[in-house]
């Protein structure tokens, strides 16, 4: 009887050990599924139904900064992240919108915002998963516009003309960093402004994690001070 209760222990001991097999979490049955998701900040972004209290900008702006265009499949010691392509769009708006507020600008800066937690897609996927993910990503957008002051849904004419700067963006991106020829660029994403070629070095991480919360403080600063 000794022998066999020092056996019992030992197993018992060897369960409850660090590293040892355990058995997995079970799920109530008919809980929902965890959809939310840890921020470096600490909060908890719930992606089904995101809420704007918990969208803090440094948490856009680490994610998106590592999120990589074009899948990845770009020239350069670093790839084309979402950070530096906000960037780029907001500062191509003026080309198209001559007259676009402060508030524009930051939706330009903003456009791509809900990828720093779904990820950057390339256009065909997006259109093969059709409207589901599309209302998904409306609902994040939504919630990240009405954090930082603007209204949930952007405007038709703000869409319109944010997209003609996010196409000459892709034109650009895909000219210098993607293979593409210029002609072959143009029939996909249209001729870039007049003017010359922005600087296409992709930067690193960091860096444009730098850009990207430097211009969305600068757009800040300037709205508050326009009143």
């Amino acid at each position: 009887m000794a022998v066999e209760g020092r056996r019992k222990r030992k197993v018992k001991s060897l369960a409850s050990a660090p590293g040892s097999r355990t058995r997995p979490t079970r799920i109530a049955p008919g809980a929902p599924p965890r959809a939310w998701q840890r921020m470096l900040s600490g909060r908890r972004l719930d992606l089904l139904n995101p809420s704007p209290l918990d969208i803090e900008i440094a948490d856009i702006a680490h994610g998106l900064a590592r999120v990589a265009r074009w899948n990845g499949q770009t020239n350069g010691d670093h790839a084309f992240s979402v950070a530096q392509h906000s960037i780029l769009v907001e500062s191509l708006l003026p080309a198209f919108w001559p007259r676009a507020s402060l508030k524009d600008r930051l939706g330009a800066l903003l456009h791509d915002a809900p990828e720093y937690v779904i990820g950057d897609m390339i256009s065909p996927f997006k259109t093969a998963l059709g409207v589901d993910y599309r209302r998904f990503e409306d609902r994040l957008a939504g919630a990240i516009r009405l954090r930082f002051g603007l209204a949930a849904d952007m405007s038709a004419d703000a869409h319109l003309r944010i997209k003609k700067a996010d196409r000459a963006s892709a034109y650009y991106e895909a000219t210098s960093l993607a293979g593409f020829s210029s002609q072959e660029a143009v029939e996909l994403f249209g001729s870039p402004p007049a003017g010359p070629v922005p600087d296409m070095t992709p930067l690193s991480p960091v860096e444009a994690q730098s850009a990207f919360l430097e211009r969305f403080n600068e757009l800040m600063v300037a709205i508050d001070a326009a009143g």
